[in-house]
């Protein structure tokens, strides 16, 4: 045990070095596909080889393939960094190697998922009751919380689908916006549905009320409205959705990936008004949570269809069949074996504190709305959002010269930040969501810009 203990003590230091290095180093390493290949492949060693040399080696040969993604330079795809609690806390969970399965693979385990539902339903100001499942990320919450839909809306006029499967079901409409993102379409393919019925949106992604309306006409419906459109933050107008899918008896998903945290702050709640009225929802803990990868959360409304479309059993399990006393979780996602993404989560919540949330969530928005008002003074740029959360959405006067100067500023190491399209047009996005972003890095940010737009003499 001493070599084991002196192992992870060498490890942390590597990790601790790599962590301090973060201020300084490119936000996207700076190497190619060939020469991480050349120093990660070769044939497979014949021989073990001392744990030592395995970390040292991998260490060598994978950090220049590393990017940055901790650091509050990086401000792509709506990533954020590990938490220090939360990190640690990871580490512990890998250490601890419980089978976050069973109730019996690892009490504690069990029992920070249930004390974690509590304080994630009142943070977010969801029904007391709601159920919760720890999952990979917002993809297989998607396909959790409308696995529980399928079984609901079909149990609801008499089909069994645990029973009897989709094929000679009541045919069960999906209806998304036009907008929505992509992990709602792969789930509904999982899932047997197939291609959603589509409605429109406005400019900003916004799911058009009057359109829903028209196509929730008969037969039993699910509605997957969005809390924070990917590109530009833009939340679905949820009371109305709401209203349409209780006139439809119609069941309301809601992907909440990062625009659900709008509801821990008050001067951010009302984007996600109504948002109590949806009967599942999802969330990713390792973006705006600061949680390390990978670790997504499922919510419903509705505990005995979620764990009904979930649940499994077999005559070597110790289960509580009533799921009262304790709790497996194997009854609330899609995984057999697991691992403990609770402890993470926890930590972080409780690293965060109520107070310490809101001010994470609010000084991102702030970031975001700093960045934007500052990008659209350089020349040629257009912002093409309502800044309404943490993501910024802007072009120059060309899809030729929005590529040009993004291949810049991403080249330039200093930030990292993706291109996108949108309504046919090409435009950069930049998610404002690392726990590490001041207004240093925001200004940092403008400045790349403008100095690799050409507006600026370079440094």
């Amino acid at each position: 045990m001493s070599e084991s203990r002196d192992l992870l003590s060498r490890t942390a230091e590597i990790a601790a070095d790599y962590l301090e290095s973060l201020g300084e180093r490119p936000v996207f390493p700076r190497t190619t596909p060939e020469a991480l290949r050349e120093t990660l492949g070769g044939p497979m060693p014949e021989e073990p080889l001392d744990p030592d040399e395995v970390v040292a080696e991998l260490t060598e040969a994978a950090e220049p393939g590393v990017v940055a993604t901790g650091s509050g330079r990086y401000f792509g795809f709506v990533i954020g960094g590990a938490l220090p609690a939360a990190l640690a806390a990871d580490w512990l969970t890998s250490a601890w190697d419980q089978n976050a399965g069973l109730y019996a693979g690892g009490p504690s385990a069990s029992v920070v998922e249930q004390v974690t539902r509590e304080w994630l339903v009142e943070l977010l100001g969801l029904p007391g009751e709601s159920s919760i499942g720890f999952v990979t990320g917002t993809q297989m919450a998607h396909v959790t919380g409308l696995a529980a839909a399928r079984f609901h809306v079909l149990d609801g006029v008499g089909w069994d689908v645990n029973r009897d499967g989709l094929a000679g079901a009541p045919p069960v409409r999906v209806i998304v916006g036009e907008k929505r993102h992509v992990t709602v379409d792969r789930a509904l393919r999982l899932l047997g549905f197939g291609a959603p019925t589509t409605v429109a949106a406005d400019d900003q992604g916004r799911m058009e009320v009057a359109a829903l309306r028209e196509s929730l006409a008969g037969g039993p419906a699910i509605v997957c409205a969005q809390a924070g459109e990917v590109n530009t933050g833009a939340f679905d107008p949820l009371p109305e959705i709401a209203d349409a899918c209780e006139e439809a008896s119609a069941w309301l998903h809601v992907d909440g990936a990062f625009g659900i945290w709008a509801a821990v702050s008050p001067r951010l709640r009302h984007l996600v008004a109504g948002l109590e009225r949806a009967d599942s929802w999802t969330t990713d803990a390792h973006k705006w949570l600061n949680v390390p990868y990978d670790s997504g959360i499922v919510l419903c409304a509705h505990p005995e269809s979620h764990r009904a479309a979930m649940t499994i059993s077999a005559s070597y399990l110790i289960q509580d069949e009533g799921a009262r006393r304790v709790r497996d979780q194997v009854d609330w996602v899609p995984e057999f074996s697991r691992r403990a993404r609770g402890f993470a989560v926890y930590a972080a919540l409780r690293s965060f504190g109520r107070n310490g949330l809101v001010e994470l969530v609010e000084r991102c928005c702030d970031g975001a709305r700093r960045f934007a008002e500052a990008i659209a003074a350089l020349d040629g740029v257009e912002v093409l959002n309502e800044v309404v959360l943490n993501q910024v959405l802007f072009r120059f006067e060309s899809d030729e010269r929005t590529d040009e100067v993004l291949q810049r500023v991403q080249a330039s190491g200093e930030i990292w930040l993706s291109g996108t399209t949108w309504n046919g047009q090409k435009a950069i996005r930049v998610s404002v969501s690392n726990w590490q972003t001041t207004d240093e890095e925001i200004d940092l940010a403008v400045e790349s810009f403008s100095i690799y737009a050409g507006q600026t003499p370079a440094r």
